[in-house]
């Protein structure tokens, strides 16, 4: 049995188990699924290289669509990673977005949806990088998951230490601005894996298409834990 069925099968079993990652109500608040893809005209060069304008564009889109949240990107290929060298060294650019975003209000809450401890924590302080980051290490009746959160406040790391337990439903962060999340848009990097590989504090969130169907078995969906209503897109 996979480890993605073997999550799946857990969930199954232990919906009580699982809580929120951000406090979005099914009954009031409206979700908007943002296309990130590279066939997405729309979003120009220009707006995705001025991190204000992109900003607005993002908060506008989830004005306009009376939406709290956004959200998007599993394993979906982008165009918004050619501004930054930081996805475009080596011979293979990197396009492929691994985990899911959930665009909101800089100064949002974020939650551990498992109980787990504090495996690691950084500040991974570059250019489109995560910025402020944690990973929670979680055992599921001796299924060894991760969660990792990106782009959230520096003061989200403070006091942190390794091993440090995590409660399901304890806030653990919130989300950082502009100009301390890796220069984005407000937005939470949620993604899930298996395996860390040894890695402290960042994990690649991001893939060439060759990488794609390797990363896909240690990264699952994260709607698995999210279990988020379907989307509204205008």
């Amino acid at each position: 049995m996979s480890a993605s069925v073997q999550l799946a099968a857990f969930i199954k079993a232990h919906p009580g188990s699982i809580a929120k990652v951000v406090d979005f109500n099914t009954d009031s608040d409206r979700l908007y699924q943002f296309d990130l893809t590279i066939g997405n005209k729309e979003l120009d060069a220009a707006t995705i290289a001025d991190k204000d304008k992109f900003a607005r564009w993002v908060s506008e889109k989830l004005e306009a669509n009376g939406c709290k949240y956004g959200f998007g990107g599993y394993m979906e290929n982008r165009n918004i990673y050619a501004h930054s060298k930081l996805f475009n060294e080596g011979l293979v650019p990197r396009r492929h977005h691994l985990g899911v975003d959930i665009w909101a209000k800089a100064g949002t809450p974020i939650y551990s949806p498992l109980n787990g401890t504090v495996h690691s924590f950084q500040d991974n302080n570059n250019h489109g990088d995560y910025g402020p980051t944690i990973i929670l290490e979680h055992d599921l009746n001796g299924l060894k998951l991760y969660s990792l959160y990106g782009h959230l406040s520096r003061k989200s790391l403070a006091g942190l230490s390794e091993g440090q337990p995590v409660e399901a439903g304890l806030q653990i962060g919130s989300l950082g601005d502009t100009e301390e999340n890796g220069n984005w848009p407000p937005h939470l990097h949620f993604q899930l894996m298996f395996d860390v590989e040894g890695k402290k504090g960042d994990y690649p969130g991001v893939c060439s298409l060759d990488e794609k169907e390797k990363y896909r078995k240690n990264i699952p969906d994260p709607q698995l834990i999210l279990r988020f209503p379907k989307a509204v897109n205008a």
